[in-house]
């Protein structure tokens, strides 16, 4: 692949994850669900469900991407967003919904791993893989920026409905869709295999052998999903903390927004720490989470907004240079699967840590 495609490439991907950020319904699926009277509960469980959908599918869409091709799972991946919002708009009942974000969760593991993947390797083909800090800097800076931008429009979700808020989302899937067929593969030695059943047991066997061997990978993968979740977690619950501490409820948007950007200048921080020590930057961010997990306790809303923001800072700090370091250790052929791994074990943590916030918060 020349230099020139590479780069193409590339801000197409970027490109696929803006426009996606302008999916309205997605955004505000909790507040839409709310309108139509489903009780709490209900929402609580098909948040539950979105998660064992995810965690059932994230390792098998990896091997899937890495079996047929990234840009065939980028595509697949996209087109599930538009089945999901398509189903949510003709939902009429809690089952017809589940589904729905069934095919949402599945929409996210199909570009989990495979969208790294494609752009690490398209990179290394055109022997410009230096440039992989960059891409994985801006694209979760601009994921951040656009994913805040569709919570500040909730509201205009909840005025115009769940149909037509969904109906936005299946157009965005389409465009992005559309983004995605232009998109170049990326050839591997896997693919020169014409056995689909001999791919499918290699990617497994070589996926297995390297997690076994590699202790130095399992440290990192355990250590980036526990900042992580950490930083998720108390983002979360200072959500139901913030009123409660005489935050005014209009003001709760523009709060949560601040702490995208964090999130977002985090990433985009993430480029100048290229060359440094991996050990500095995992201390850095888990002091800085840390913080953000004292403050959510400090009972002041200003400090803990600014709490909020460092622990976004942080986490997306570590993300970015997490993304980096573990895509030069991983082979080409087990790349998306491997990086699937990394998203598994942040499931993983989230489901066992979720409870003990919740008993800290309440």
């Amino acid at each position: 692949m020349e230099k020139k495609t590479a780069r193409k490439q590339i801000n197409k991907l970027l490109a696929i994850d803006s426009v996606s950020g302008f999916a309205i319904g997605g955004a505000a699926w909790v507040a839409l669900l709310a309108a139509r009277g489903f009780s709490t509960i209900e929402i609580g469980v098909l948040e539950s469900i979105f998660h064992i959908v995810s965690m059932i599918c994230e390792i098998p869409s990896g091997v899937i991407a890495d079996v047929f091709g990234r840009r065939r799972a980028m595509i697949a991946g996209r087109s599930m967003v538009i089945v999901s919002s398509l189903i949510m708009v003709f939902s009429k009942d809690f089952f017809t919904v589940a589904l729905a974000i069934a095919f949402s969760a599945l929409s996210y593991n199909l570009a989990s791993g495979t969208r790294e993947a494609l752009a690490y390797d398209s990179l290394k083909e055109a022997g410009i893989e230096r440039e992989y800090d960059k891409f994985a800097s801006n694209d979760l800076m601009l994921y951040q920026i656009f994913g805040s931008v569709g919570t500040l429009m909730a509201g205009v979700a909840l005025l115009l409905g769940y149909k037509r808020a969904n109906m936005i989302d299946a157009v965005v899937g389409a465009i992005t869709v559309a983004i995605a067929l232009t998109l170049a593969d990326v050839r591997t030695d896997l693919q020169s295999k014409t056995s689909v059943s001999m791919r499918f047991r290699q990617v497994v066997k070589e996926s297995f052998t390297f997690i076994r061997d590699s202790r130095k990978a399992r440290m990192i993968i355990i250590f980036n999903a526990c900042i992580g979740a950490v930083d998720v977690l108390v983002l979360f619950f200072m959500q139901a903390r913030l009123p409660e501490v005489g935050l005014k409820k209009l003001w709760l948007g523009p709060a949560l927004f601040l702490m995208g950007i964090g999130a977002a200048a985090g990433a985009k921080a993430a480029e100048y720490f290229a060359g440094k020590i991996y050990k500095k930057t995992g201390i850095l961010s888990a002091l800085g989470v840390g913080l953000s997990f004292g403050l959510a306790f400090s009972g002041n809303c200003y400090l803990m907004i600014i709490g909020g923001f460092i622990g976004a800072f942080s986490d997306n700090l570590l993300q970015v240079r997490t993304d980096v370091l573990l895509n030069t250790m991983i082979p080409s052929d087990q790349r998306a699967t491997l990086m699937s791994v990394n998203s598994f074990t942040f499931s993983i943590i989230m489901i066992v840590l979720s409870p003990l916030f919740g008993l800290f918060f309440s």
